[in-house]
C-alpha cells in the first residue's frame, strides 16, 4: 500500500540511519517508485516487511561486482513503531537464508552507523560478526560518522 510505505518512511528518524539515496522527506512518489522497481528485480532481491495489512519496512541487497561479485551488502529500515518487538532480527534472518539459497554468494555484510545500535543489535542477534569500523567514512546531516563493518559468511551459515 503506496499510503502506508509513504506514511512509514516519511519519518527523519529512520532517515538519519540510511544512505541519503533513501529521501527525507518521502514522498508518494517516491514510495510509487520503490514499490515498481522492487516489483520487477529478477530474481528478487528487495523486499517489503509488512504486518498483516500495510508494509512497515524493507529489506534487500546491493550486489558488489569484480572482486566482490560474491559479496552483497544488506541494507534494511523498520517503522518507528514496529522498533523494539523482534521483527527486523526476524526479518534479518530470513533474509539472509533466502540470500544464501538463491544466489551464489560467498559473504553478505552490513555497514550500519556507529551509533545506531539497535542495528548493531539486530545483526549480532541473527548471526552476524563484527568484523571492524570504518572510521570517519561517511557524512550523514552534515556530520562525519564512523560505520561498523558485520559480516555472515555462507559457510558460517549452514
Amino acid at each position: 500500500d503506496v499510503e502506508s510505505l509513504q506514511r512509514y518512511a516519511n519519518n527523519r528518524k529512520i532517515w538519519l540511519n540510511l544512505r541519503d539515496v533513501f529521501p527525507h522527506p518521502y514522498t508518494i512518489d517516491d514510495a510509487r517508485w520503490w514499490i515498481e522497481h522492487a516489483s520487477q528485480e529478477a530474481p528478487e532481491r528487495s523486499f517489503a516487511i509488512a504486518s498483516t495489512e500495510e508494509p512497515i519496512g524493507g529489506i534487500g541487497l546491493i550486489f558488489r561486482d569484480d572482486v566482490h561479485r560474491y559479496n552483497a551488502e544488506l541494507g534494511y529500515w523498520l517503522a518507528e513503531p514496529f522498533w523494539g518487538r523482534g521483527i527486523m532480527t526476524g526479518a534479518v534472518c530470513a533474509f539472509t537464508e533466502y540470500a544464501f539459497r538463491e544466489f551464489s554468494l560467498n559473504r553478505i555484510y552490513a555497514e550500519p552507523f556507529a551509533h545506531n545500535l539497535a542495528s548493531v543489535r539486530v545483526l549480532e542477534k541473527a548471526g552476524f560478526l563484527r568484523e571492524g569500523v570504518l572510521r570517519a567514512s561517511v557524512v550523514k546531516d552534515d556530520a562525519i560518522l564512523d560505520q561498523i563493518v558485520y559480516a555472515k559468511l555462507a559457510k558460517e551459515h549452514t
